[in-house]
């Protein structure tokens, strides 16, 4: 890795608040409003953690992905998952060579971006090896363990609505994601500058803003960040309110969640809230940074039980009434 030199912490801080500021500048050439969303990505990868990106078709996702990658100067890779997509197909496979040898064959997997689209149409044995590839970081072939490039970072996507043919992720594998990010559609203005922006001659020169090595560096960096004992506590606490049937458990938690976030939320809470402070030229997160993240954290490791489905109640409601 190159050797990245700032006098302080506290100036590393500021280099990597203006490293935001300048890599969501470039990406609002291409993608017009979703602030938020390109915010949330940023966040989880600056903190070495993955994300789940769930909205209706035609949202720009596979795009937003794209162009990311572009300006972070990082090698993208994009996976269409299908019903008949097999382990081997984004993991990669041994092949005899002309020599009459095995050689790995890497897989699309071998990248430091990958877009998974719509993970929830292929079955659990190939969802199972990009999470574990996910989790730990390498792929195992063979009896042989192949180390994945660095940074490694999964942007999965998934489609809402369309649920028929599908296999959804269970609980235990939709942890591994540390935000699962909501894209909504765009406001009636938004709406008319992506229209007028795409049925026009119009070539955006996208910038190589950040490298990997930078994003390295920022990634521990992040850790480094001190947080308050009570801000860390509020984390911690958070999440073991989700917990039904717990000493911690709201009424409102026992009433309408069947099951709740495990201590992986409370790490999530923490790292999140420190990259948000981070980025927002602060030195140390407080409370507002552990809500600001929350529900990214938290929203898809909370299972709602029958009774909340009846009444309509949602998970930002039970996280908003947690805070």
């Amino acid at each position: 890795m190159a050797q990245i030199n700032y006098n302080s912490d506290v100036e590393a801080v500021d280099a990597l608040a203006k490293s935001y500021n300048v890599l969501k500048q470039e990406i609002g050439k291409i993608i017009v409003g979703q602030d938020e969303v390109i915010r949330a990505v940023i966040i989880s990868l600056f903190s070495n953690g993955h994300s789940l990106l769930v909205g209706v078709p035609g949202l720009a996702k596979t795009l937003l992905v794209s162009t990311i990658s572009e300006v972070l100067d990082l090698d993208f890779k994009r996976i269409q998952f299908t019903p008949d997509l097999m382990p081997s197909d984004i993991t990669g496979s041994e092949i005899l060579d002309e020599d009459r040898h095995f050689k790995f064959n890497h897989g699309p997997l071998f990248a430091n971006i990958v877009l998974a689209d719509e993970i929830n149409r292929t079955p659990p044995k190939t969802q199972a090896a990009l999470l574990e590839a996910m989790q730990e970081r390498s792929v195992t072939v063979s009896g042989i363990r192949h180390v994945l490039p660095s940074p490694f970072f999964v942007l999965a996507t998934q489609n809402p609505i369309e649920q028929e043919g599908t296999y959804p992720l269970p609980e235990a594998q939709l942890d591994r994601f540390m935000f699962n990010i909501p894209l909504d559609y765009p406001t009636y203005e938004e709406e008319i500058q992506v229209v007028k922006s795409t049925t026009a001659l119009q070539n955006f020169e996208l910038n190589h803003v950040i490298t990997g090595e930078q994003i390295l560096y920022y990634q521990q960096l992040i850790r480094k960040i001190p947080i308050a004992d009570n801000v860390l506590e509020y984390a911690v606490s958070l999440a073991t309110k989700t917990r039904p049937g717990t000493d911690r458990a709201t009424s409102y938690v026992n009433e309408y969640i069947s099951w709740g976030a495990g201590p992986r939320a409370s790490q999530y809470l923490v790292l999140g809230a420190k990259c948000h402070a981070a980025i927002n030229g602060k030195y140390s997160p407080d409370i507002e940074d552990v809500q600001a993240i929350a529900n990214y954290v938290l929203r898809h490791r909370i299972v709602r039980n029958y009774k909340a489905e009846a009444e309509g109640i949602s998970e930002e409601n039970v996280i908003a009434s947690l805070f």
